[in-house]
């Protein structure tokens, strides 16, 4: 049977990477494994306390926090298994999790990279993820497929191509990944697992959803607090992610779109919500992408 390696990125959230650990200790059977963990520059080293978690874990540790792709990618570069599973350090897997998605992959050798049903840990009846819809690359915008949808069983059987996989689980072969490449580090926070999509699809291969598995993720229902780093990265990368997989043309009438319509109305939100602290973070990440090339390490943020 095929290995798969399972690899995960810790910052400073030690109990929750602990409660994930013991879902794999409980959940992965005698599958073959291996699990990487990366500590992403956290200020404390939990690693003896992982290590004791999970017997045989391979614990990485970054001197710095180099991002959701830059850990990952550690993680990558290490793992020498057949299939390759990226899981957030806030999810916990189901008993089928490994197997079905091998078996997609195996099944199908279009599918580059492929992702489960996600539902919320905290309301287990709600869906997260069950696929995307095609981005519109004038505007950057898409949706997400049963999103906030009561979860009925109506996609148990589903396994079919989606436009982008979700970046809190996801599975590709490591072969896959000498045509295709690690993920761009110098997203750093967003937008990275979406562009990634794309470098496989420009590898030929397709993205995949199956529900006949699932994911439960920590994220809360109510995600999305408002700060320097979140809207300076959503900000900047959102026009990075356009300037990378579109052409000239079609970067051009975003930008004016971007800069004319959508930040605008971003700092408009931001000042009726008495947030006008976060409008120069607006500025800035717009500002970055008309002073910096688009393979620039350059973050343009202190971390």
């Amino acid at each position: 049977m095929k290995m798969t390696s399972i690899i995960s990125v810790n910052f400073n959230q030690p109990e929750v990477t602990i409660a994930f650990l013991k879902s794999v200790k409980e959940h992965a059977g005698e599958i073959p494994l291996e699990v990487i963990l990366v500590d992403n520059g956290s200020k404390v080293d939990h690693g003896p306390e992982f290590l004791a978690t999970f017997p045989g874990l391979i614990y990485l540790r970054s001197a710095e926090n180099l991002g959701f792709a830059g850990g990952n990618n550690i993680g990558i570069e290490r793992a020498t298994g057949d299939f390759l599973l990226l899981l957030n350090n806030d999810t916990e897997i189901t008993p089928n999790l490994i197997p079905v998605l091998s078996e997609e992959l195996d099944r199908n050798p279009e599918i580059g990279l492929i992702s489960p049903l996600l539902l919320y840990y905290d309301q287990p009846d709600l869906i997260q993820y069950a696929g995307f819809t095609e981005m519109n690359y004038l505007t950057c915008r898409n949706k997400g497929i049963g999103n906030m949808e009561h979860n009925s069983g109506q996609y148990d059987q589903a396994s079919r191509e989606t436009a982008f996989c979700h970046g809190a689980a996801m599975m590709c072969r490591r072969t896959d990944l000498e045509r295709v490449g690690l993920m761009e580090a110098h997203y750093f926070l967003y937008y990275e697992e979406l562009d990634w999509c794309e470098k496989f699809k420009r590898a030929g291969m397709k993205i995949w959803f199956s529900g006949r598995t699932k994911v439960y993720h920590k994220e809360s229902v109510s995600v999305g607090k408002e700060s320097s780093i979140k809207t300076y990265f959503m900000t900047r990368n959102r026009m990075l992610f356009i300037r990378r997989n579109t052409g000239w043309l079609n970067t051009l009438l975003f930008s004016l779109f971007y800069i004319f319509i959508a930040c605008p109305k971003q700092m408009l939100v931001y000042l009726k919500k008495g947030r006008t602290d976060l409008i120069k973070w607006v500025m800035k990440g717009l500002i970055w992408n008309f002073s910096h090339s688009n393979q620039s390490a350059d973050l343009g943020f202190k971390i």
